[in-house]
């Protein structure tokens, strides 16, 4: 059966995307995203399910940096919602559980729920490993909170589930392979994932981004991040809906080309159809 990498121990929110978007893939744990990346080179993982953003927190550090440099190409992308179940020991009920442990990110999206429990919480590295270190334990006034999936992994019951304050938490992740696979132009919705530097000339960027508007192609991502440590050397990474192939994309790509100095195109992939807003339709 062929294997799909994540960062983070089993029952981990990206071991959920990798269970719901590849469920005809092993899941690989892996400490970090590097080793995510280094699976994916030595073979030992045929893709890899890296987060991108979050809807409550934003860019995930460091990744934008990663991707360009990998080697690897987008053929997919998959979002999961960040339900937060509170878990116990096989017996123990809701009213035994005085104290949890979950990664320190997790904590402040329960708070209102645990105070009105009179429950503490302290931080963990992540959140399926304070399971995974739940479960190997005898106290039943300690619980953990992760995801329901940790809680099957590890044996444990499941005491409250979908906790959170808010209901939109969601996270975004590209699925990573060692070769491209473009899907065929007009077969559905798709995303075009770049990088980009501009040229070093007045308003650049405007110029630049001007072809996606007057092509009425959808940008629906863009962000800068500084390379190789130079505050002159900023670097774009964006999404646009739509194939390389479609003309007014083709002709947005091209404008973009002229005034840049880089351009390379790290993923052309299908897009998700319940997050895909079909604005350049």
């Amino acid at each position: 059966m062929p294997s799909i990498a994540f960062q983070g121990a089993l029952g981990a929110y990206s071991h959920e995307a990798c269970v719901e978007a590849r469920p005809d893939h092993t899941p690989l744990p892996c400490s970090t995203f590097e080793d995510c990346i280094a699976a994916m080179k030595d073979g030992r993982a045929d893709l890899a399910m890296l987060p991108v953003e979050n809807s409550t927190y934003g860019r995930v550090a460091d990744i934008h940096r990663l991707l360009p440099q990998s080697g690897l190409h987008i053929v997919g992308e998959a979002f999961t919602r960040v339900r937060i179940a509170l878990m116990g020991l096989p017996g123990a009920a809701l009213g035994d559980i005085r104290n949890v442990r979950a990664h320190l990110v997790l904590i402040p999206q329960a708070r209102a729920w645990l105070d009105a429990q009179g429950i503490s919480a302290e931080s963990a590295a992540d959140s399926a490993g304070a399971a995974a270190e739940l479960a190997l334990t005898s106290d039943r006034t300690q619980g953990a909170l992760a995801s329901v999936l940790a809680a099957e992994t590890y044996g444990l019951d499941v005491l409250a589930r979908d906790i959170e304050t808010e209901g939109h938490n969601t996270t975004r992740f590209v699925i990573m392979s060692r070769a491209p696979d473009h899907p065929a132009p007009g077969n559905g919705p798709v995303k075009t994932t770049f990088i980009f530097r501009v040229r070093n000339i007045p308003a650049a960027l405007y110029k630049a981004m001007g072809g996606f508007a007057t092509n009425g192609v959808n940008m629906v991502k863009l962000e800068s991040y500084m390379v190789d440590g130079q505050f002159t050397a900023t670097q774009f990474y964006a999404d646009i809906e739509g194939h390389p192939e479609d003309p007014p994309v083709a002709r947005a790509l091209e404008e973009l080309a002229y005034f840049c100095t880089k351009l390379d195109i790290l993923g052309v992939y299908p897009a998700d159809p319940d997050h895909f807003d079909g604005g350049s339709r």
